[in-house]
């Protein structure tokens, strides 16, 4: 084979493997009953996400859920809700802000807040406005948002 069709040929193949599609990422946040000096908290408590990854909520103490909160959800978007000390994961597949709570624990700020892509409902979300300590949680967690 002559030496130009052989350069032509691995040109051609490293060519195909650079538009092969990204692989998506595997995110997980713990559900704790302490992290730092705070309690019951999500770790971490915001995560940035492509479309197309998985989020995957261990439960790595037992006695919390995950759950979406609907005002904090983008449009289109398949909710969660999983059971008490069961590990919850999802694909995120629309772009935007979704907020999640941990459902025993909600009034004591234990929320979490994934961004995906980009944050097209953030005023919708932005506008809810939660219960207790969630609502100063929330308000810590948006100023992450990009």
């Amino acid at each position: 084979m002559p030496s130009f069709t052989k350069i032509a040929i691995t040109a051609a193949v490293l060519s195909l493997m650079s538009m092969a599609p990204a692989q998506a990422a595997e995110h997980v946040i713990k559900m704790l009953n302490k992290s730092g000096n705070k309690q019951m908290q999500f770790e971490p408590a915001f995560t940035m996400a492509a479309p197309g990854d998985t989020i995957k909520f261990v439960s790595t103490d037992k006695g919390h859920s995950v759950e979406s909160i609907p005002d904090m959800w983008p449009e289109g978007a398949k909710p969660v809700k999983g059971a008490i000390s069961q590990d919850v994961t999802m694909t995120v597949d629309k772009e935007g802000v979704y907020g999640v709570k941990c459902t025993p624990h909600y009034l004591m700020g234990m929320v979490a807040l994934i961004e995906v892509g980009k944050p097209t409902n953030l005023d919708k979300a932005k506008a809810f406005k939660a219960p207790g300590a969630a609502g100063k949680r929330f308000t810590e967690l948006f100023a992450e948002v990009k």
